[in-house]
């Protein structure tokens, strides 16, 4: 059902709620459907549906099923003890009975109209009709099978967590939740797709976030309108600030702590059932240079390592245009030697340098997709072997020159330094605009498009806060945000909290002196 349709409310006949809910859940061979009499004097109908798989069946055969089938002549009280002790007329109180002690599960809600029961039967749960109430019982007994909490693959660390977001969405608020013990800490669920109904969380410190960001968040997941939402990347692309850009407006990640140390910063963090990615908003450039074991470790080691991913940022970008620009056009800019050793190599080459470079930019780029797809026991012995082989004969063959190589084996790897895909992929759409303007203007071309790019990014904006802060814009938070950027400074030095935060809980531990 839709949010435009009207309800359709339940009946007190049983007979009438079994057809609805069957006419509703028809050629579903996997909805497992039991109507018995419970197990009292009177006898009176109840049905129990559930999805099988979905559920955790021992507990529904125990709770629900084993206490209403119960009877006095079994020696088990069942619901007697409930509901016959001291209660005339039990088909008037069944219903509350039922709610209030009859079933043995700590969760248990009714519903009035079929859009809810159906919904809580599709994620998890078990729905009781009894005869003559126009309401429904709905029993939490979700067990549906997972691959539990396992380590991350995307985000390796040397020192920290090894525990990684799973498909669950439970699962991942239950792990953000042990580390942050805080009441503040809320968590507020919403259901986007029409079709796919998806749960989504938004975690977030309540007297930290910035209210008008947390109204914005909800306000453009709520605006979502698709069918289905499968993965936490429909999310990103629904709610970016910006959909053409290249370089992406929200931060994704599959470590909890991460996630927990950007709510602590006045970030929101966005759970999608079924992804095992969490998405952090607001996100600005520098935030995708960030990775969690940079807090883990002695600030002067992760600030040179900081220092080094920003450097090869700039490789990843700049270097396939700069090596153009300089050969094919300022080859004057070269020390001598170095340029005498390269047209050497090149004599042989029949092709243009900007061709060069694009057949093995290219060719790079099928190897690291062949190297995702492929099964990870041969994935990475083919890229290394596969670029091995393919840049050695090349070479050998007189398509490409050595040097070529060695620019787009440099790029390849600096791109691999940067923790955040998303951002690399940036870069590489970027590279290729570096590349262009390069091959036609030499160091203009390559200055403007980097010119370009730069001016991109500046107008750029991740939930009303500027992409490039603190770089642009710092004096809005006296310039604090530095302290985390290029460099980490000390943990004890950096007592104030990002411009994420609201301006009245900025200091960390509650206005404690850092």
């Amino acid at each position: 059902m839709h949010d435009d349709e009207p309800k359709i409310m339940l009946a007190t006949s049983l007979d009438a709620n079994m057809a609805a809910f069957d006419a509703a859940f028809s050629d579903c061979g996997d909805m497992v459907k039991r109507e018995f009499p419970t197990g009292d004097s009177k006898g009176i109908r109840v049905c129990v549906y559930y999805i099988d798989m979905l559920v955790d069946r021992g507990l529904v055969d125990l709770h629900v099923v084993g206490r209403l089938m119960s009877s006095r002549q079994s020696g088990q009280a069942g619901i007697q003890s409930g509901i016959e002790a001291g209660i005339e007329g039990i088909r008037a109180n069944l219903f509350e009975a039922l709610k209030d002690g009859g079933i043995t599960t700590a969760d248990v809600s009714e519903k009035d109209d079929l859009d809810s029961v159906s919904m809580a039967v599709m994620s998890g749960d078990s729905a009781l009709f009894i005869d003559g109430y126009a309401k429904a019982l709905v029993i939490s007994a979700r067990g549906f099978p997972n691959r539990g909490v396992q380590s991350c693959d995307s985000e390796v660390v040397v020192q920290g967590s090894k525990e990684a977001f799973s498909e669950v969405m439970r699962i991942n608020t239950m792990l953000i939740r042990r580390r942050i013990r805080d009441t503040n800490l809320k968590v507020k669920q919403l259901n986007i797709g029409t079709r796919s109904r998806t749960d989504v969380a938004l975690m977030y410190l309540d007297d930290v976030a910035r209210p008008w960001i947390l109204q914005e968040t909800e306000r453009r997941l709520r605006g979502i309108d698709i069918d289905a939402v499968l993965d936490s990347g429909y999310v990103e692309q629904m709610i970016a600030d910006d959909w053409l850009t290249p370089f992406p407006t929200a931060q994704t990640t599959e470590r909890p702590d991460k996630a927990a140390a950007a709510i602590l910063e006045g970030r929101i963090v966005i759970i999608v059932d079924n992804s095992p990615f969490a998405l952090l908003v607001p996100a600005t450039f520098n935030t995708f240079f960030q990775s969690a074991e940079d807090y883990y470790q002695h600030w002067l080691i992760m600030s040179f390592t900081r220092i080094m991913r920003y450097a090869a940022g700039l490789i990843a970008i700049a270097l396939p245009g700069l090596y153009i620009a300089l050969t094919v056009f300022h080859p004057e800019m070269i020390p001598t030697l170095m340029i005498l050793k390269m047209a050497g190599s090149r004599s042989a080459i029949p092709i243009p340098t900007a061709v060069e470079v694009l057949i093995m930019d290219i060719a790079f780029e099928l190897l690291r997709e062949a190297g995702v797809r492929l099964p990870r026991a041969v994935g990475s012995t083919i890229g290394i072997v596969g670029g091995l082989i393919i840049g050695q004969a090349a070479v050998e063959a007189g398509i490409v020159s050595p040097i070529v190589v060695i620019v787009t084996a440099l790029t390849g790897i600096a791109s691999f330094a940067i923790p955040s895909q998303t951002m690399v992929s940036g870069f590489r759409a970027s590279k290729y605009l570096v590349i262009l303007l390069s091959s036609f203007l030499g160091l203009l071309g390559f200055w403007l498009s980097l010119l370009i790019v730069l001016i991109h990014m500046a107008s750029l904006r991740s939930f009303g806060i500027p992409y490039l802060f603190p770089y642009a814009a710092g004096e809005v938070n006296d310039y604090g945000d530095f302290k985390d950027t290029f460099v980490r400074a000390p943990l004890r030095k950096m007592g104030v909290r990002p411009i994420f935060a609201r301006p009245g809980n900025k200091r960390r531990g509650y206005g404690k002196k850092s």
